[in-house]
């Protein structure tokens, strides 16, 4: 897989920095929250539990004199947790999944992407939705393995704002390797919720496509990511996979069959008890024949056994 090479003018004095955040859901409830771990589209679930943990994209543009870095970090199955050193007034509002942040030296623009904001102005659920890829309408699509994920709720300055996160089957990718020597990741998310401080790193298999406006007159931005993982692979033991089949029809003949004929047998010796006040077969219905079986059976066997062995001692042939 090809990932996209990170400018070097990085280091530059001069440097703008965007932080995105993607914080997304603990589980799966009526909120629209995510079990990242049940990710259900098409009858098929994916689960990305493996991908637990921030990772970070980084996205560089250069507006002379200055340089313009933008870094989205995602957490594919819980929220990110601010360092104790974060201001308030430089976070997101608090079950936030996915904030802007605008730095020189200060972060001076938060912006909300998805999240369940249905308790801040303009914001809505996070309304999660999911689409396999192979089974999706476009043919693009369905030329491509894995799921879109699609994250709704935040709103900036009375502009709706949407996430989708395209994970897409990479079989030799775990999804979480580390981009060697990068730097320039706005500090401001711990590893762990539990763990102290510590930078998140770029993240190797997660690229970011595009960030604007969207929709037939471009209300809504649009954050769009890739994450290439085995985990969204079907096929991979631990990552994707069909949802356990439903029972086929002779499953659920021979159940059927099983029931019916213990509740045949049950209610009959019941009749036979109370009415006759029968005692060991005789509770049986039809239980005369029930005792017969195993010589009916005994003696079929015998008349099949002799049939194909008289058969064979003709060498083939029938008697005229």
């Amino acid at each position: 897989m090809h990932i996209p090479h990170r400018p070097s003018s990085i280091t530059m004095p001069t440097l703008l920095s965007l932080l995105l955040p993607l914080l997304l859901p603990l589980s799966a409830a009526a909120l629209g929250t995510i079990d990242c771990s049940k990710m259900l589209a098409d009858k098929h679930n994916f689960d990305l539990s493996a991908l637990d943990g921030p990772h970070s994209v980084m996205h560089g543009v250069e507006q002379p004199p200055s340089f313009l870095n933008t870094t989205y970090t995602i957490n594919i199955c819980r929220p990110l947790v601010p360092d104790s050193d974060v201001k308030k007034e430089e976070r997101c509002p608090g079950p936030t999944r996915a904030p802007n942040q605008r730095k020189t030296t200060t972060i001076s623009r938060v912006i909300p992407i998805a999240g369940d904001l249905q308790n801040f102005p303009g914001g809505t659920l996070l309304d999660a939705s999911y689409t396999r890829l192979r089974t999706a309408p476009s043919p693009a699509d369905q030329a491509r393995e894995g799921i879109r994920v699609e994250l709704h709720g935040g709103s900036y300055n009375g502009r709706k704002q949407k996430a989708v996160v395209e994970f897409l089957c990479d079989p030799e990718v775990e999804g979480t390797e580390e981009e060697e020597g990068e730097e320039g990741v706005l500090d401001v998310y711990r590893r762990k919720e539990e763990g102290g401080n510590s930078t998140t790193r770029a993240t190797k298999a997660l690229v970011f496509k595009k960030y604007g406006p969207e929709g037939a007159k471009g209300e809504v931005d649009v954050l769009t990511l890739e994450w290439w993982t085995k985990y969204a692979c079907e096929s991979v033991e631990g990552g994707g996979g069909k949802e356990k089949g439903s029972w086929g029809f002779f499953t659920w003949f021979i159940i059927i069959a099983f029931l019916s004929t213990a509740a045949y047998l049950i209610f009959g010796s019941w009749l036979n008890y109370n009415r006759y006040g029968a005692r060991g077969w005789d509770l049986l219905p039809h239980g005369d024949t029930i005792r017969d079986v195993p010589y009916l059976v005994k003696d079929w066997s015998r008349r099949v056994f002799n049939t194909v062995q008289d058969s064979g001692s003709r060498g083939g042939y029938s008697a005229v």
